[in-house]
Formats: C-alpha cells, sequence, structure tokens
C-alpha cells in the first residue's frame, strides 16, 4: 500500500529541502492573494503596483534596442549610460554624489538589491534590526542571509515613524545593520532628516550599516523626499536602494539600482556575476530613456495618486476608521479594530462577501493586527465603489456583533 501524500511530502521534505527553506513562511501577501486569484469580479486595493502601462516613450525605446540588435549581456555593473544617468539624478534630485564607475550596481529589481546588500554584509548569526510594520521580503531575506531578523515595532500614535531610542534599546553585540524602507510599504510613513540624523549617530556609534530602501522616494507628497545617502557622514555606511518599478510604472521590466561605497558595491557585484550576471539590456535602455524624459510622466502620475490619497483617507475616516494621511507611496494602513475583527478575518470576508481585496496588516509584522494595508494605485471609480462596499461591509459586521 502506498503511503498517505502528506507523508511521503514530509519524507521528500526532510531529506532533500534545506531546513532554512522548510521554516521559511510563506509570504502573507501571496498566500491571500491564492484566495483573491480564485474570487471573480474583485476590486483589487491590494496589489503594489502602479495602475499605469509604463508611459510610451519609455517602451518604445526598449522596443527599439531590440530592433538595433541590443541583445546581449551588459557589464555586470550594467550600462555605464544608465549608471551615469542614476548618478545624475541622485546627485540632482537628493544631493547624493555617487560614482558611476564605481559606487552603483544596476540590479534586477530593488528585490535582488536588497539581497545582494544582506548577502554581502552579514555572517551568521548576526542581526539586522527592522522597524515594522515593513515590506514582507526584509525579514525573509535576512533570515535567508544567514543573518537573524530584530523587529521593533511602530505605532500609529507615533506616525510610523521609527524612534532613535527604540532602534538604540535594540543594538546588541552581535547587531550588523539597519534596514529602514521610508516612504514606507505598508504605511505610506516618511523619515524626515531630523528623524534621520540621530538614527545615523547610532550607526555611527556602533558601527553599522544602514540599508535604505528608498523605491517610492520620488513618490512623496508633501516636500521632496530626503535620501539617507545625503545625509553629512552617511556614505561610508549606507548602502541605497532604489529603482524604476514604482516612480515610472515599470514593476515587469525588473530595473533597480544600488548605490553604496566602492567596497560595498565590489562585493555585491560578486554575488551579482554569478547569480544574475547582469540586468536585462533592453529594460536597463528602457531606464536610460526613463530618467532622460520620464520626470513629467512622473509628475502627473504622482498628481493623480495625491488625488487619489486624499478620496481614501477621507472615505476611510467617514466609514469611522482611524488612519494616518499618506505622506509617501501609494498606501494607507487603517486602524479597523473597531469592527471586531482580526486583520485576517476582516480582509478574508470582505474578499467573500463584498469582492474587494486588501493586505491583512499582520503580512506585514505582528504589529499590523488589527490593521489592512489598502493600496490606491487604483482607478478613482474602482476606489469609490470600494469605499462603498467596505462601508456596507462594516455596518453589517457591526450589526452582527
Amino acid at each position: 500500500m502506498n503511503p498517505k501524500p502528506e507523508t511521503r511530502n514530509s519524507k521528500f521534505k526532510d531529506t532533500f529541502l534545506s531546513k532554512r527553506v522548510i521554516d521559511l513562511p510563506p509570504s502573507g501577501i501571496r498566500k491571500f492573494f491564492d484566495l483573491v486569484s480564485a474570487t471573480k469580479g474583485v476590486i483589487s486595493l491590494g496589489v503594489g503596483e502602479p495602475d499605469f502601462v509604463t508611459p510610451w516613450h519609455i517602451r518604445e525605446a526598449g522596443i527599439y534596442s531590440l530592433e538595433e540588435g541590443y541583445t546581449a549581456y551588459t557589464s555586470n555593473y550594467g550600462l555605464i549610460e544608465l549608471r551615469e544617468g542614476i548618478a545624475r539624478y541622485l546627485e540632482e534630485e537628493y544631493q547624493a554624489p555617487f560614482d558611476p564607475n564605481t559606487e552603483i550596481l544596476v540590479t534586477v529589481g530593488v528585490s535582488e538589491g536588497l539581497d545582494l546588500a544582506l548577502r554581502t554584509i552579514l555572517d551568521p548569526g548576526e542581526e539586522v534590526i527592522i522597524p515594522e510594520p515593513c515590506y514582507v521580503s526584509y525579514k525573509a531575506d535576512t533570515f535567508l542571509a544567514g543573518g537573524v531578523p530584530v523587529t521593533i515595532p511602530t505605532s500609529l500614535k507615533d506616525g510610523f515613524k521609527v524612534r532613535a531610542k527604540a532602534i538604540e534599546e535594540a543594538v546588541s553585540p552581535r547587531s550588523k545593520a539597519i534596514l529602514l524602507g521610508y516612504p514606507n510599504n505598508p504605511t505610506g510613513a516618511i523619515l524626515t532628516r531630523e528623524k534621520m540624523l540621530p538614527i545615523l549617530e547610532i550607526a555611527q556609534r556602533h558601527n553599522l550599516v544602514i540599508i535604505s530602501d528608498e523605491i517610492y522616494g520620488p513618490l512623496t507628497y508633501e516636500g521632496k523626499h530626503t535620501s539617507f545617502a545625503s545625509l553629512p557622514g552617511a556614505k561610508e555606511r549606507v548602502i541605497l536602494l532604489s529603482g524604476f518599478s514604482k516612480a515610472y510604472a515599470m514593476t515587469g521590466w525588473r530595473i533597480g539600482y544600488a548605490a553604496a561605497n566602492p567596497p560595498f558595491i565590489d562585493a555585491m557585484t560578486k554575488i551579482h556575476q554569478y547569480t544574475m550576471l547582469c540586468a536585462p539590456i533592453l529594460a536597463q535602455k528602457a531606464a536610460v530613456e526613463a530618467l532622460k524624459n520620464g520626470q513629467d510622466a512622473c509628475l502627473d502620475m504622482l498628481s493623480s495618486y495625491d488625488q487619489r490619497r486624499h478620496l481614501i483617507t477621507e472615505g476611510l475616516r467617514k466609514i469611522g476608521f482611524n488612519c494616518l494621511m499618506p505622506r509617501g507611496a501609494f498606501y494607507i494602513f487603517p486602524n479597523i479594530k473597531s469592527s471586531g475583527l482580526s486583520s485576517e478575518e476582516f480582509a478574508g470576508r470582505l474578499v467573500e462577501e463584498e469582492k474587494v481585496a486588501v493586505v491583512p496588516g499582520t503580512a506585514f509584522g505582528e504589529c499590523g493586527e488589527g490593521y489592512i494595508r489598502c493600496s490606491y494605485a487604483a482607478s478613482i471609480e474602482d476606489i469609490e465603489e470600494a469605499l462603498k462596499r467596505i462601508e456596507r461591509f462594516v455596518r453589517t459586521t457591526r450589526k452582527q456583533r
């Protein structure tokens, strides 16, 4: 008699799979969207992706590069014209100067840049301090790199800004780095220069690396984004990560970059050359065009997101949810505790009963319990209809209590 499937699977895992991978929990976002994908007619406020198509002139640059025969490998570091464009952008926009020849690496999305940064700096058992709620890959990538994620909660009361004191209290003899993502996914919070300076002082005093994920930097609504790499004395210990996915609506092109001192970039490139080799050349050509002529399109998209963030914030507050007005990115993180439901219950029932997809706050850390993440990278019409359905759902659940 053949063994049961679960017995066979368990034996397979124990025999062939890495314990580190077995112990890694699945993404809270992907797990939830397996349910969503099976439901027809859903309005999605869940996907962290622009609802805009990549601007035509950027797509055309990619198409034209193929027509011209650009189909070969590039330098492991990426096209020099792209690295030069990135260097100009960082200096002009954020006053963060980097040498395109030695201090910039083009990566396959910011996700690869994050993985490379962590694998470059971590030895087994070293700790990375990570404020939560945070992007789902931060803890997982730290774990896969052999490190130990040390999470510290942020709160709505503090505008979801990490406090320097909390970072100081989390530092131990095993601490190696602080991993920050601002503007923040999932809360929409930003970190001001005044809040960054004491964090930098802590990093300097304890000799820590700062990995700064600034992919949403161009999507800042009030004032301009401050890059960690622009702070006095920060550059020697900062690995800046960014890319083209969000601001230029280029998620599927998979183009990101890391900017840091040469020893960091050289070490990251060692891993990159054995795994990815280089980012796709046609996507790099498109990114060159994005930097040259894409700023007007970025501003148009930012203006549209700004209109939507006001619409969704006002709508959720009218329903009775306490929520921070997002100051960056395109997410809002409302507190839904008044519904009497957990984050997972709320999100699961909302998609089943009203066909609106949001992400449970717990996907972004334990302190996300009692919250949901809503993306307003959706049309005005979809946001308005989703708000009506959420209001109806909340009214129904309150009657049932």
